[in-house]
């Protein structure tokens, strides 16, 4: 089930989204003494993590990873793990524990027997942001890549490498299981562009055509969308 929460510009939902955020781990880190965050790449989320680093947290408790990364050295413009370690964890959340997504190997096919063992042994993540391209991919779950069904199959290994079609770099993403296995799950969406995405994602069901209605749409999940135009 989704429930939309629309903001009026990004300023008003970074600090709620940054709330509700540090609520849950919070929360988790009472009833089990750590918790699990998964983040998404990209600009989107870039204000709300610097907004979610200057929070007072037991930050030492803390778990970070990505829900997906191109297959680059962190040290690369374009890596996702480059983002998030310049824009969250910093300041109070420099004390998490980030858990990386690469691996030194030559291709991402290669690299996914050191990187499994890494994410499949976690517990139940705390919270999962996720973003929503244009095509309706959400991690690296492409639906031009040949590696779709496997990633949204249910009995899908934690992690994959994916090849997509219509974007540059191989990537490793978390698979739909993995990613559903979340006491929270959110869509953080910004631009006017992405609200018709959202409402062709809902008007069917194909979830190969449109990867993200494989959370939206999903029977048991609940999907909180975090939404603004500007």
């Amino acid at each position: 089930m989704m429930q939309l929460n629309q903001f009026n510009d990004t300023a008003a939902l970074n600090q709620d989204f940054a709330k509700r955020l540090a609520d849950i781990l919070r929360q988790a880190i009472a009833e089990r003494d750590a918790a699990y965050l998964v983040v998404s790449g990209g600009k989107t989320p870039q204000a709300l993590f610097q907004t979610l680093s200057q929070t007072d947290l037991p930050w030492h408790k803390v778990t970070v990873l990505l829900a997906d990364d191109r297959w680059l050295d962190a040290s690369h413009n374009d890596s996702n793990e480059r983002l998030v370690k310049a824009s969250l964890l910093q300041h109070k959340a420099k004390a998490a524990r980030f858990i990386s997504l690469y691996a030194n190997t030559s291709s991402a096919f290669d690299g996914v027997a050191q990187v499994l063992p890494r994410v499949a042994a976690l517990p139940t993540f705390d919270a999962v942001i996720l973003g929503m391209g244009e095509d309706g991919h959400t991690a690296s779950l492409f639906p031009c890549s040949e590696q779709i069904q496997q990633g949204l199959m249910m009995d899908a290994p934690a992690v994959l490498a994916v090849q997509p079609a219509s974007a540059p770099y191989q990537r490793l993403s978390l698979s739909l299981p993995r990613l559903l296995n979340s006491r929270h799950i959110f869509l953080h969406l910004v631009g006017a562009n992405k609200l018709s995405v959202l409402d062709k994602a809902m008007a069917d069901n194909d979830i190969y055509a449109m990867p993200i209605r494989a959370f939206l749409q999903h029977p048991v999940a609940d999907v909180t969308v975090m939404y603004t135009a500007k």
